[in-house]
């Protein structure tokens, strides 16, 4: 395929999937601004940050960027105990600038040590979660925030909102437009076609158009069924260009040597970070072409995007997997779909927010509801069950703490379980042995740490006087030099038990000495 050619079917795939990412951050990102007591313009800002700059400078084909709620906690509290929001959004700065210091020292790489069944759980919680706060919303029961992940809410927690919202809270228009939205998505998922221009329509678009016309036709067959501005999208409309101007502040630097800030900048660096190169991470494993992305790259590219972000008065950005998985499923195929996200937000915040205000949130609760199902497809949790409870109890226990917790204690829940199975998996027997008469075999099934050092005592112990003994390192690239000193200690002795040693393998040669003595015979093979 000609490069021309090719960069056109990058483009078809990437400006749906801009149109869907587009449509899925706007609630949530008015939704977290909301939630974190900032302005509802400045989780705007974020998420046209997010798309641009940070799309901009990330080398992640797929990863979308923006405000997120597991930082509305962090933010709600600093907000509160800073002078004011020009003083937060220095901290926001400073915190973009600590994150440049993290991708200097390559603090990148911790992110793979996350076990990939950690990720998987991340992934499936994320869509429990999505399906959980946004059947409310569906329902028109607009109770908690768009974009909420936490488990206690205002109304009591996840669960309660879910049982009130159909219990007592259904608006008969939200139910019909929400119900009609949610079919239309999964009919979509199996009619579209796969050729011609229909192919290249997002769903999320025609559910938008079903929502805004639907709600209009039931102003006019069934007015009281009509949903009013609580129950739609409410972007800040700007009476002018200056007034638009105005919506953007600047940082008070005045506030630079506050102690505060200095605290509210390093916890944003760190848990921004964190949940951005966990989402990096689950996103390289849903990407179809299967790319992996510079972690310490992306570390400079977050930080870029909140040192802009603050400047211009945004809420911190991280790296988020709702966006991100909406613009897989969506067929994106490289960073343009991210950057265009962000142009759509910043394009129709600033010429049509009144047309914006017309969607109803229970349309834009469809579409979250549909990707938070894909993300939690049962599929997911058989087949990590198909691979041993070592990836079955992570996944589980992970996907259990993020919904009774928040996502981040949750993964760090996920993390502990997850390190004690491979701890375990490393303590299970490294060595085998096995003897026949007089010959007899040892061998280091992979390489040997300082935890192996008993189980290859006990081995070495068994060998009887007399004997011919093969020591196979064939399988190792590594011995402990723990290991290495029994090993040689073991073939000193072995000349006063009439012990014949063979050492196998490459690393043998590397690390063990050879003993030359009168009443054994050592030599590598």
């Amino acid at each position: 395929m000609s490069p021309s050619k090719s960069l056109l079917a990058t483009a078809r795939s990437d400006i749906p999937a801009s149109i869907v990412v587009a449509l899925v951050a706007l609630p949530l990102c008015l939704g977290v601004a909301l939630a974190s007591g900032a302005p509802l313009f400045s989780g705007l800002i974020a998420g046209i940050i997010g798309g641009i700059v940070v799309g901009s400078l990330s080398r992640s084909s797929l990863s979308v960027a923006g405000p997120a709620a597991g930082l509305t906690v962090i933010v709600l509290a600093a907000i509160e105990r800073l002078p004011s929001y020009q003083v937060f959004t220095l901290a926001v700065v400073l915190a973009g600038i600590l994150q440049l210091a993290f991708s200097f020292t390559r603090a990148g790489i911790l992110a793979e040590f996350v076990p990939s069944s950690v990720i998987t759980g991340m992934l499936a919680a994320i869509g429990l979660i999505l399906i959980l706060k946004q059947i409310p919303h569906a329902v028109g029961y607009d109770g908690d925030f768009e974009g909420s992940f936490e488990f206690a809410t205002a109304g009591g927690n996840t669960f309660v909102d879910l049982w009130n919202s159909v219990s007592r809270g259904l608006t008969p228009g939200a139910v019909l437009i929400g119900g009609i939205s949610l079919a239309f998505l999964f009919w979509w998922d199996h009619a579209k076609p796969k050729q011609g221009p229909l192919r290249f329509l997002p769903g999320p678009l025609v559910v938008v158009v079903i929502g805004v016309v639907g709600n209009v036709l039931l102003g006019l067959i069934h007015p009281e069924w009509q949903l009013g501005p609580k129950h739609l999208v409410q972007v800040p409309i700007a009476d002018s260009a200056s007034a638009f101007v105005g919506l953007f502040t600047l940082p008070d630097f005045s506030a630079i040597g506050s102690s505060a800030v200095w605290t509210t900048a390093a916890t944003l660096a760190i848990v921004a970070s964190l949940e951005s190169l966990l989402s990096v991470k689950a996103v390289d494993e849903i990407d179809p072409k299967r790319r992996t992305t510079d972690k310490n790259w992306e570390l400079m590219a977050q930080g870029g995007g909140n040192i802009v972000s603050g400047l211009i008065g945004g809420l911190p950005v991280t790296s988020v997997i709702v966006r991100s998985s909406a613009n897989v499923d969506a067929g994106a195929d490289s960073k343009l779909s991210t950057i265009l996200h962000g142009t759509w937000l910043l394009v129709s915040v600033a010429l049509i927010p009144a047309v914006l205000n017309l969607i109803p949130l229970s349309a834009l609760a469809a579409v979250l509801i549909a990707t938070g199902y894909k993300l939690a497809k049962p599929k997911l949790f058989l087949e990590r069950y198909k691979q041993g409870w070592s990836q079955f109890v992570p996944l589980v226990v992970t996907v259990v703490a993020i919904l009774f917790t928040d996502l981040l204690i949750g993964i760090l829940i996920g993390l502990a379980v997850g390190f004690v199975f491979v701890i375990a998996r490393n303590f299970r027997t490294a060595i085998t042995y096995a003897c026949d008469g007089s010959d007899c075999l040892i061998r280091a099934r992979r390489n040997l740490y300082f935890i192996h050092k008993y189980e290859l005592q006990k081995k070495l112990e068994k060998v009887p006087a007399d004997s011919d003994l093969l020591i196979d390192l064939s399988s190792t690239s590594y011995v402990d030099l723990d290991n290495v000193d029994i090993i040689n200690a073991f073939i000193k002795n072995a000349a006063y038990r009439g012990i014949r040693v063979v050492v196998r393998g490459d690393i043998a040669e590397r690390t063990l000495p050879l003993i030359n003595a009168p009443a054994a015979e050592v030599r590598f093979a």
